[in-house]
């Protein structure tokens, strides 16, 4: 019967080491989760860690395949985790039935590492090559969707040799540039169209008015604070307290124009008043729910007044999960977005949830933004930068540049 086993360590590669060595190659990583642990003289302080959640196979895999392939009888299949028995004997070791809290935190953890084994389709045991299991438990690290990390799996086991999965790091290697070629990079640059006109929808809270700020610095404005191109704001955020004087002031600092359009005659208006004028119109609409249909529809026939050769960008943050993400890049077709900006990638470490989803989706991405600072914390998008950006994985930065050239047209601030 597996078990469950829980270790602490200052990070996950030392936590994930402590199982290994502990329980060989019987681990299946489950979750990991960042925590206070103890430091310091006599533990009176604390500092950041890990904590790895995992089960237990009751055999070595090594071993059981060497039974089998010396003619013994093969294993029958491993049994399903009975949770309610697994439950029992977790509160038993923990003493949970005399304490009311104990017995609530210990069933929030097995509720969650149930959650996880549903939500990632894990098998009871893996019986694979422990070099594809370490991948495996890498990419659900950074939140893959289990779909794009099977894609990956099943191109390893075809592609590399048996020998090939004895040099791990090889592997890793390999499976990251894989991933960094289901990337698409969005070309942002239209040189060729005036006015360009930039529009920025997405979800409440992802940071589109502080995001457009931001491009507006970046196209307009060069490294001695003078303007280069002529930009113009637009907002149609008349809901929002606060919303159209935030992007007023923006335009005020950089000395841009802001306009307010409340419906399609308004806003078509004042792009044929201000074209001749104008080289960019950075457009900044009102945050919507994804579900809320009749909304939406008001807000694309507004926009619609901008022309059929606007650039829709999507903006979506690094930290929503898949299973959102997906419902997003849904909901929000009915724009015609030319690519995804992803924001906030600065409040997470893993960012297997936005690869993989665009991946299977066939999105591109055209900017990310790293922090608030305007104008800085903004670049265009970039292969490399989406890969430095996952948990574990060891980046030969030097390689993969040169695999994944950094095309960006449009030079902007830099954080790393």
């Amino acid at each position: 019967m597996n078990q469950f086993f829980v270790i602490e360590a200052a990070t996950y590669h030392e936590a994930e080491m402590q199982a290994r060595t502990k329980y060989g190659d019987r681990i299946t990583i489950l979750e990991q989760a960042a925590i206070k642990i103890p430091c310091g003289f006599l533990n009176l302080f604390r500092q950041d860690g890990v904590k790895i959640t995992g089960i237990i196979s009751p055999y070595n895999r090594g071993h059981a395949q060497g039974r089998a392939a010396a003619g013994s009888p093969k294993p029958a299949p491993a049994k399903p985790l009975d949770f309610d028995e697994e439950k029992e004997k977790i509160l038993a070791a923990a003493g949970a039935g005399k304490d009311g809290a104990a017995l609530k935190e210990v069933l929030a953890e097995i509720k969650s590492v149930k959650e996880k084994i549903e939500n990632y389709g894990l098998p009871a045991s893996r019986e694979d090559h422990p070099t594809l299991n370490r991948i495996e438990d890498l990419l659900i690290l950074n939140d893959f969707p289990a779909s794009y990390r099977r894609n990956l799996l099943d191109r390893a086991r075809k592609e590399i040799s048996l020998g090939g999965l004895e040099n791990y790091e090889a592997v890793q290697d390999k499976v990251l540039e894989w991933i960094g070629e289901s990337i698409k990079i969005c070309e942002t640059e239209k040189a060729d169209i005036r006015p360009r006109i930039i529009i920025l929808v997405g979800p409440t809270g992802v940071g589109k008015t502080t995001t457009i700020a931001k491009l507006a610095a970046n196209f307009g404005i060069d490294d001695k604070a003078r303007q280069k191109r002529r930009i113009a704001l637009i907002t149609i955020d008349s809901y929002r307290i606060g919303a159209k004087q935030q992007l007023e002031k923006y335009g005020e600092v950089m000395e841009f124009p802001c306009y307010s359009a409340t419906d399609h005659d308004e806003m078509k208006k004042i792009i044929a008043l201000n074209s001749d004028n104008v080289d960019i119109f950075l457009v900044d609409t009102v945050g919507r729910n994804p579900r809320d249909m009749v909304l939406l529809g008001e807000m694309k026939q507004l926009l619609d007044a901008c022309g059929t050769l606007a650039e829709v960008h999507l903006a979506v943050a690094a930290t929503t999960k898949s299973s959102d993400l997906k419902e997003i890049l849904q909901q929000f077709e009915a724009f015609d977005y030319r690519s995804v900006l992803v924001t906030k990638m600065d409040e997470t470490i893993r960012m297997g949830n936005v690869i993989g989803v665009l991946a299977e989706k066939g999105k591109s991405v055209s900017y990310v933004t790293n922090g608030q600072k305007v104008p800085t914390d903004i670049r265009k998008a970039s292969v490399i930068q989406l890969l430095i950006n996952l948990e574990g994985f060891r980046v030969n930065r030097m390689k993969l540049e040169s695999k994944f050239p950094d095309k960006g047209q449009e030079q902007m601030q830099r954080w790393r």
